[in-house]
């Protein structure tokens, strides 16, 4: 996954930029300062160090403040959260991935110290919210094991199916019946709870002068399943990365899967498959080609 670890040097500079900003927009000086609410937790360094720059005066209320000062906006979400409740003042950070060059990964300050630091106190907090105390002997180490369970689970992110769908030309030139792998297994994270998505894959393409290495469609699906995910999405990203790089004369996806959002919370029904499928070419538009791969599938 990419990380963006951002240097003493790189948040000097980010400061200053907000600073000059704020000095544009509201002229302040030593007689009045400039009223400022950070956002807990990673508004306050971040307001502190523009705060080298301009008169700013940290106050402890959103009621007091003059504008909102965070580290940075990801989704912005706790942007919106903040307009929501008080529309009348604004909301300035250091980084602002929503506008500009976005900045991809996860943005680390120098007072989160590294990424895997960072991400454990996290963690350690979880534990804490949910009632646990994470300095007992069973989950001293939880913090890091899950860490680096999580950068497994989403090793996905930043590869490219085109790197890996390497293409041969020997061996298909008489070949135009389709080429099936059945049952492939995928693990992946549902986005919405971050529970785990499991159940099989099974992939097949009918090709037109080229094939790949059977193992591929396996590291195909594995690439989308290894990131957070709807399966109708991950049905079809698989199909339209195969059908796009591979050029053949058509492709189908078929993903059976269970859901541990549901079977673990909510309804708590278990057992249920949710079966995707996604269809392209002659495997969607020749019934008979269709029917076949539906057989196999």
């Amino acid at each position: 996954m990419n990380n963006n670890k951002i240097s003493f040097s790189e948040l000097s500079a980010l400061a200053a930029k907000l600073a000059a900003e704020l000095n544009r927009v509201y002229q302040p000086d030593v007689n009045q300062a400039l009223k400022i609410y950070p956002i807990p937790r990673g508004g306050v360094p971040a307001a502190l160090a523009v705060a080298q720059h301009i008169p700013l005066l940290l106050v402890d209320s959103p009621e007091q403040a003059d504008v909102f000062i965070d580290d940075v906006v990801n989704s912005g979400a706790t942007r919106n959260k903040w307009k929501h409740d008080w529309p009348e003042k604004e909301f300035y950070a250091l980084i602002d991935k929503k506008a500009g060059p976005r900045p991809s990964g996860w943005i680390v300050f120098p007072w989160e110290g590294d990424v895997v630091g960072s991400f454990d106190d996290n963690i350690v907090k979880l534990l804490q919210f949910v009632g646990e105390d994470p300095s007992r002997v069973g989950l001293k180490e939880t913090p890091t094991r899950v860490t680096k369970a999580w950068q497994y689970w989403c090793s996905g992110y930043g590869k490219d199916p085109k790197d890996i769908l390497k293409v041969f030309e020997g061996g298909a030139e008489k070949h135009n019946q389709t080429i099936t792998v059945q049952d492939i297994p995928i693990y992946s994270h549902c986005e919405h709870h971050l529970t785990p998505i499991f159940g099989t894959c099974t992939i097949s393409y009918a090709p037109n002068g080229k094939i790949i290495g059977l193992s591929k469609l396996s590291r195909l699906a594995d690439i989308f399943a290894r990131r957070l995910q709807v399966q109708e999405r991950m049905t079809n990203q698989i199909a339209d990365a195969l059908f796009t790089h591979l050029e053949p004369m058509g492709v189908g996806v078929v993903i059976k899967a269970r859901h541990l959002c549901m079977e673990s919370r909510g309804v708590c029904q278990q057992g249920h498959q949710t079966v995707t499928t996604a269809l392209r070419g002659i495997i969607k538009d020749d019934a008979t080609a269709r029917t076949e791969f539906m057989r196999l599938a």
